[in-house]
């Protein structure tokens, strides 16, 4: 597979999908309005690298290969190594798993690259799941609230040589302000004011995320879920830029 250009626009399309056709039509529909397109666990269980490759061939798009690594280091290394090839613009790694895991991801990200002659991919840590808030970390035993998590882990990738972190709208003026630009972040959540939350708990529209600092926003069922999905992509791109 070619190396993908950089996103057009910050809108990644979650698709939300393990159906292969599915995700073909909506990667030929979306190719001309969305930045990029997030593939994540339930579609790779289903397709693996041939089918995320199939998706990738038919749009062109950057691709956030959203699998959320979380292992010992040396299996996380031998992971990013193992879907490199695949050439995504965008992989992530949970921040919760250490900070040894996290360097053995970025120096795997790096040599993969390297061997493959093709860009590095942005490796990103997840801090803490949208679908999260603060009674949810209580309850697995987790004694400080979402955003003070989220930046202890966000700290903690940066240190750990990842290039950025997955995180809520919430709590991303906080991780600009904390570290700086050039640390990448992404936030899931976002939800226009003509889509309903669904099961996201910590979420912000378009408009809101533009004066967060986020680089990349995923959007998924406001756009899939869409009866235009062209149209309703090019309608939240839009309240991005305004």
């Amino acid at each position: 597979m070619p190396a993908v250009v950089k996103p057009r626009n910050p809108v990644f399309c979650a698709f939300d999908t393990a159906l292969l056709d599915q995700a073909k039509s909506w990667a030929k529909s979306l190719a001309q309005s969305i930045g990029g397109i997030k593939l994540g666990l339930e579609f790779f269980s289903a397709q693996g690298p041939a089918g995320v490759a199939e998706v990738v061939g038919q749009s062109g798009l950057p691709l956030f290969l959203d699998l959320k690594f979380h292992d010992i280091p040396n299996t996380v290394a031998g992971a990013i190594k193992s879907v490199a090839p695949l050439r995504p613009f965008m992989v992530n790694v949970h921040a919760s798993g250490s900070a040894t895991m996290m360097r053995a991801a970025a120096d795997a990200a790096g040599e993969a690259a390297a061997k493959l002659g093709s860009p590095r991919p942005l490796v990103l840590g997840v801090t803490i799941l949208t679908s999260l808030d603060d009674g949810d970390l209580a309850a697995v035993g987790m004694q400080t609230s979402t955003a003070d998590q989220v930046r202890r882990l966000a700290a903690l990738a940066k240190s750990s040589g990842l290039d950025g972190v997955v995180c809520s709208p919430h709590e991303a003026a906080l991780l600009r302000r904390d570290l700086g630009p050039g640390f990448v972040l992404v936030t899931p959540g976002v939800r226009p004011t003509w889509a309903g939350a669904q099961d996201q708990k910590r979420v912000m529209t378009p408009a809101e995320v533009l004066a967060t600092g986020a680089d990349y926003v995923v959007v998924g069922r406001p756009i899939t879920g869409a009866a235009d999905q062209a149209a309703a992509a090019q309608r939240i791109v839009t309240e991005l830029a305004a």
